[in-house]
């Protein structure tokens, strides 16, 4: 396994964010309160399936999740692991819940992957 790059660490710090980011905006869609506590206790279960897909990635692939392709073990996961969790630790999850989680964590988790490839297939291209 080749050791972690400052773009890998980056990319790390970026993908929790917008776990934490996912855990905010539900929060805030359903009038729940308690701000950093209350984030941190919705975002917990999925930044611990982050970890774990990122750790995935890493020894299975032997390289940081940078690509699109890389990444969907991370989300998949995020999104899985999270739910196990919750479910776990006693909270619910519905039906509804799991589909909006997936497609949400989706579009943070790849879409900036996706985002940044093409930016770097531009420059590359104008060079």
């Amino acid at each position: 396994m080749t050791s972690p790059t400052p773009r890998a660490a980056g990319a790390f710090v970026l993908d929790a964010l917008l776990v934490l980011l996912f855990a905010a905006i539900g929060r805030r869609s359903h009038d729940e309160s308690g701000a950093a506590a209350g984030v941190l206790t919705t975002a917990g279960p999925f930044l611990a399936g982050l970890v774990l897909g990122w750790v995935v990635s890493l020894v299975v692939r032997r390289s940081a999740p940078l690509s699109v392709n890389a990444a969907v073990t991370v989300w998949f996961a995020t999104v899985f692991f999270g739910m196990v969790l919750r479910v776990v630790t006693g909270r619910g999850i519905a039906v509804s819940f799991i589909v909006v989680a997936s497609i949400v964590l989706a579009v943070f988790l790849l879409g900036w992957r996706w985002a940044a490839g093409r930016i770097a297939r531009r420059r590359h291209a104008a060079v």
